[in-house]
């Protein structure tokens, strides 16, 4: 897991405005990682990463494009059922929103890379960096956390027949 800068672009909504600054992008060399395009009526946001992101900003600034940085997690997951959920929930249960997620093509030895706005990015590092312990490990796995009542003996109130 890292943190990255992304880019928002704010793009007029019309046909062959994305494909324009994309094809700039790739005449610059500006390697895109992962992106996603949200659109209203009037205006499209195109948001990505890149692997050299100052070099993406210059760009866009040479073609007086609109653009906001902002601090985002670059979080590799596993080809698996579950493991993006598994991310959301560990993020969930330590009190970290996420204001929005979206997942690259595909990432380093076949992973794909989740990117995520998280309200607090420091705590949400540290969280999905450091040890999980057992507690939240069980939360997120749905199972249900030992009672220490469980292991007492119940003492029945029933007379025992022979």
């Amino acid at each position: 897991m890292e943190t990255a800068k992304q880019i928002s672009v704010y793009l007029e909504n019309k046909p062959g405005r994305l494909a324009h600054v994309l094809s700039v992008l790739a005449q610059e060399k500006v390697n895109i990682t992962a992106m996603t395009v949200m659109d209203s009526h009037e205006q499209s946001v195109l948001r990505l990463v890149a692997t050299d992101a100052a070099k993406t900003t210059q760009v866009l600034k040479a073609m007086g494009l609109r653009h906001a940085e902002a601090d985002v997690l670059c979080v590799e997951l596993r080809h698996q059922v579950g493991a993006l959920a598994n991310v959301c929930n560990l993020l969930g249960t330590n009190h970290i929103n996420i204001e929005y997620c979206y997942c690259s093509a595909g990432g380093k030895n076949g992973k794909t890379v989740g990117i995520f706005k998280v309200n607090n990015t420091d705590k949400a590092a540290r969280t999905l960096n450091g040890p999980v312990s057992v507690a939240t490990r069980r939360r997120l796995e749905g199972r249900a956390l030992r009672d220490r009542r469980s292991y007492t003996p119940q003492q029945s109130n029933q007379v025992r027949t022979r």
